[in-house]
């Protein structure tokens, strides 16, 4: 049990260590995590249409 109370303690401690970023940084990376799954999102959905299509002409 004392282990256990130890662990928890500890992870307390580490938590009060961590520095959280700020609002605004925060939404600037939200919005670039965003825009890059969209642009990946329509790369590799073009390059799937492009594929599917050259499939179908050879079959």
């Amino acid at each position: 049990m004392n282990t256990i109370l130890s662990f928890f303690s500890e992870v307390q401690i580490e938590f009060g260590k961590i520095i959280w970023p700020k609002r605004n940084e925060f939404l600037g990376s939200t919005i670039v995590v965003c825009i890059l799954i969209l642009f990946f999102a329509v790369i590799l959905g073009g390059m799937d249409a492009f594929f599917g299509a050259v499939l179908k002409k050879l079959f």
